[in-house]
Parts: structure tokens; C-alpha cells; sequence
């Protein structure tokens, strides 16, 4: 059974405490709140994921919040989606195969 939720368009000013004081306030039983975050900066990047205690009902939780206004912005809240599979690249990433040996100068044109 799925237990977790996608909230979308939050304030990116929005610290994890307020996400988690949202929640207690609607009565949602959470056990976890990952609000994602810019790796450079630290600031929000405007979404988060919620993770439902196994007793919380996920359709209530999704039309209870969908659509409320917090720091006046709508909240978009679905059912978190599995995150797709990216494939590597590998360490030859955007190269030639076969210049890993020759000099810069001799590969010819650059190809962007």
C-alpha cells in the first residue's frame, strides 16, 4: 500500500519544522518529512516528500491538503511516484570512444 506523498509548490522560505507542525495540526500521522533541499545553497527547491505512519489514510490526506494555502501558496500534493531509473553515463561520459590516448590538439573540431 502506498504510503507516500509528493507536496508540491511550497514557499521556498518553508523550514521542515512548519511542514511538520501542517501535518500535526490536520492529525495525519507522519513518520518521516524530507524537504528537498539545493545542495549549494541549502534553500528549498519547493517540494518535499511526506512519508505516512502505516495507520494514516492516503486519500484523506491528499484531499485535506491539496490545495491549501500556506505562505500563500496553493500546495500540490499527490501520491509520490517511484523515481525513475537514470542510466550512467559512465566515466567516458560525452567523450570519443578511442581519445582517452591522443592530445587534445589532434582530436579535431570540437563537437557540441
Amino acid at each position: 500500500m502506498p504510503t507516500k506523498l509528493f507536496i508540491g509548490n511550497l514557499s521556498f522560505k518553508l523550514a521542515d519544522a512548519e511542514l511538520n507542525e501542517l501535518f500535526s495540526s490536520s492529525k495525519i500521522p507522519v513518520t518521516s518529512i524530507t524537504v528537498m533541499r539545493d545542495v549549494d545553497t541549502g534553500r528549498s527547491r519547493g517540494f518535499a516528500f511526506v512519508e505516512l505512519a502505516p495507520e494514516a489514510d492516503l486519500a484523506a490526506a491528499i484531499k485535506e491538503l491539496n490545495g491549501k494555502v500556506i505562505d500563500g501558496r496553493a500546495l500540490t500534493v499527490n501520491e509520490a511516484r517511484p523515481q525513475k531509473k537514470r542510466e550512467s553515463r559512465g566515466r567516458d561520459s560525452g567523450r570519443r570512444s578511442g581519445d582517452w590516448d591522443r592530445p587534445m590538439r589532434d582530436r579535431g573540431p570540437a563537437l557540441y
